[in-house]
């Protein structure tokens, strides 16, 4: 069952081919190898054939046919296979001297280069192999030299078994190791495969296992870990929200319907049901605040908006926000002030960073005691700009300010404050989005908030 899963997995099916065409390129180059030995031997072999009868011929034009009779006689004593093959024959192809009892068939006509079977004079009398050259003289008479080519074809058939061999082993090794390398390749893709149906399963906890090599796997392995912290954080969160959302929901929308219940049950006069009417749309207002703020956080953590970015005057939109809130401060006793550079431009979302900037401000204002001060500046230096609201209130604990920058996340646990614990939130989202640094510190007494774009 394994064996036959290791052999359709996709891991062995690209080692076979790799394999194959390791196979084929071993072979071609163990046939050019064959090719080359066995073209040198042939071409080293007509050579030597060429320059001794070149050399025969030249003796013939010296001392005519009964020189090159006689050095043909003595060249043939020593027999066929040890020096060389021999033979002068008349017009009629008829012996005259030599080592060769007649005239080979396949040599008769036209003057070239033949290779055929012969009689071993030594060894047994067993079929040789032999190649010559054929030359016809001036007086008709011809001249046949060659050599006995057995040697060399036992030769290149010693070389085609030991190539052929070669590429046996090399076809067994790489076999074997395209199976060890399949299946450690399918080894190490299973661990995720493992992983991956036990957290299907339910359980976020597992991860995928590391060897300590740092190889691409397990790259790939920490890369999916660190991708299943986050994706279990963000499921933690979401439970987290949904409980939230539940509990700062359920409550202004119980009341909303007990208000409304209570106002239709009973006989008001004109003014009551007005009263009823405004508390309602109070309530519904604030679920509504709610749900705003939660898709606008969703809009700024999407990043589709970054495609949209403009120069934003960030100066403007200080002078907007203030001049909104400053009404509000006014009425509870806050002294709300600005600062601002001129000439303060940052790519960004103008409505994002309005909605930010009036949490910051909104949140300063309710928590600062009567008496108390609020300053929004915004200045440029090194390439960057500060955006900063500080405020006189009692400030956020150093080891609170990270979680007051989550979803729903407040200071005050009761939860019947007003306000749904977005705010910060938002304007950490906001700050993502721009790429922006969020810091909170200490003002002493009360919290200051920098945004630093940049």
């Amino acid at each position: 069952m394994r064996l036959n899963r290791l052999l359709r997995s996709s891991t062995f099916r690209l080692t076979l081919i790799y394999f194959l065409l390791f196979g084929l390129s071993s072979a071609g180059l163990l046939a050019f190898v064959y090719l080359t030995t066995v073209q040198v031997i042939t071409h080293q072999t007509d050579e030597t054939i060429r320059a001794e009868a070149l050399g025969l011929v030249e003796q013939y034009e010296d001392g005519g046919l009964p020189g090159l009779e006689r050095i043909v006689t003595d060249r043939s004593r020593s027999g066929i296979g040890e020096i060389g093959i021999y033979l002068l024959a008349d017009e009629q192809y008829q012996r005259v001297a030599g080592n060769l009892p007649q005239w080979p068939e396949q040599a008769r006509g036209v003057a070239d280069w033949y290779q055929f079977p012969i009689q071993g004079l030594h060894g047994g009398g067993h079929m040789q192999v032999a190649r010559a050259r054929t030359y016809t003289l001036s007086d008709d008479y011809h001249l046949l030299v060659g050599r006995d080519m057995t040697e060399r074809s036992e030769f290149r058939t010693l070389i085609s078994e030991a190539l052929l061999g070669a590429l046996g082993l090399t076809v067994m090794f790489g076999g074997a190791g395209g199976l060890f390398m399949s299946r450690w390749l399918l080894g190490r893709i299973d661990r995720v495969n493992r992983t991956s149906q036990q957290i299907l399963e339910g359980d976020l906890s597992h991860r995928v296992p590391l060897d300590g090599s740092d190889d691409e796997f397990d790259r790939l392995a920490g890369n999916l870990n660190r991708m299943l912290d986050q994706i279990e954080q963000l499921i933690a969160s979401m439970r987290s929200v949904s409980d939230n959302i539940a509990h700062d929901l359920r409550t202004p929308i119980s009341r909303l319907r007990s208000r409304l219940e209570v106002t239709l049950l009973s006989d008001r006069d004109t003014e009551a049901y007005r009263d009823a009417i405004q508390d309602a749309i109070g309530e519904a207002d604030q679920i509504l605040n709610t749900f705003n703020a939660l898709l606008d956080i969703a809009l700024a953590e999407s990043g589709a908006l970054r495609d949209q970015f403009e120069q934003v005057d960030l100066t403007a939109v200080v002078d907007d926000v203030v001049d909104l809130y400053e009404p509000l401060a006014e009425e509870l006793d806050v002294t709300l002030s600005k600062r601002t550079a001129s000439d303060v431009w940052i790519d960004g979302n103008a409505h994002l960073l309005s909605q930010a900037l009036a949490n910051l401000i909104d949140n300063a204002i309710k928590y600062t005691p009567s008496g108390g001060v609020i300053v929004v500046t915004n200045q440029q230096h090194d390439g960057k700009v500060d955006l900063c609201v500080s405020d006189s209130g009692p400030g956020i604990p150093a080891d609170k300010r990270a979680e007051v920058l989550k979803r729903f996340s407040r200071l005050e646990h009761s939860r019947s404050a007003a306000g749904s614990g977005l705010g910060l939130s938002l304007v950490a989202a906001v700050a993502r989005l721009h790429e922006a640094e969020i810091e909170l510190s200490d003002n002493a007494p009360g919290l200051v908030v920098r945004l630093r774009f940049g």
